[in-house]
């Protein structure tokens, strides 16, 4: 089945699907072991992976190079996070039709202007476009999707840039007007009572998308209830259990001065082989290598 129709099913299905980060092929494959309905290949993420600031400083082709290798070793949807859609709605138009060439079941464009910073970062740019230029850009998106199956859901950053609630919906209802298959709102409050008003007040005819990283109280049960939000995404988990599963590690080793008392606290070498299926690789050898 085409991975967006898949992605679609499933939050008709169960009223709410659940996405976890992913920075490369490994961490995707955990998602998937773990249960997650989706992954979301996280901007964040890769830019933290490569060492450098979320303020659109990867290239597409970066990004869009890590989505493709998800999407071949995961059998999830992946949602692709396209920050500002890399320019206008003439970039945007080339980019998204790439991504669904690649296989995403999803792309994730936000109303933001290029380049931007990464939402949560105190004293950061948040800086939006016009409404009339963002609904251009999500029409120009959707004019080159191939599968009407492929889903394309359009951010709001107004909360984030403390707009309000007025422009906040506004815009919301503009995007699902100008055709978004969902509406991904976010707030960089501590609390999730800003992102529930806007829940309350929603009455546009898509459901909405969640990414509750600072809001954590707000679980998934209590986002159910609402009926209004579709898909849930953890946003940058995977980042920050691996970053910090590594830094205790890497301190023991260099505290103790050697890997004896570290060793039995992480996975075998197997469980690696195990994930890089180098068991069916071998089996593939048998069958089709000579030998000798």
């Amino acid at each position: 089945m085409n991975r967006g129709r898949a992605l679609r099913e499933r939050i008709g299905a169960a009223g709410l699907a659940h996405a976890m980060s992913a920075h490369n092929p490994l961490s995707a494959r955990l998602a998937e072991e773990a249960g997650f309905d989706a992954v979301w290949a996280s901007g964040f993420e890769l830019s933290a992976a490569y060492g450098v600031p979320d303020a659109s400083l990867l290239s597409y082709g970066q990004h869009l190079d890590m989505t493709r290798a998800m999407v071949e070793q995961t059998g999830l949807p992946v949602i692709a996070d396209l920050d500002t859609g890399y320019g206008n709605a003439v970039n945007a138009m080339h980019v998204v039709a790439a991504y669904e060439r690649a296989g995403a079941a999803a792309v994730v464009i936000e109303d933001k202007r290029f380049p931007k910073d990464t939402s949560l970062l105190a004293g950061g740019r948040q800086e939006l476009v016009a409404i009339e230029e963002f609904t251009g850009k999500i029409a120009a998106a959707l004019s080159v999707r191939a599968d009407p199956g492929f889903v394309v859901i359009a951010r709001t950053e107004a909360l984030i840039a403390g707009l309000g609630q007025d422009e906040a919906l506004a815009r919301a209802r503009a995007y699902a007007a100008a055709g978004a298959d969902l509406v991904l709102v976010h707030s960089k409050q501590r609390t999730p009572d800003e992102v529930l008003a806007f829940i309350a007040a929603w009455d546009g005819p898509v459901p909405l998308a969640l990414v509750p990283t600072l809001y954590p109280d707000l679980d998934e049960a209590r986002m159910r209830a609402t009926a209004k939000v579709g898909l849930v995404i953890y946003g940058n988990h995977a980042i920050r259990a691996a970053v910090t599963a590594m830094q205790a590690v890497f301190r023991r080793i260099r505290a103790e001065g050697g890997i004896r008392g570290a060793d039995g606290d992480i996975v075998a070498v197997e469980e690696i082989f195990r994930l890089q299926r180098v068991a069916a690789m071998k089996e593939a050898e048998q069958r089709f290598v000579p030998r000798g």
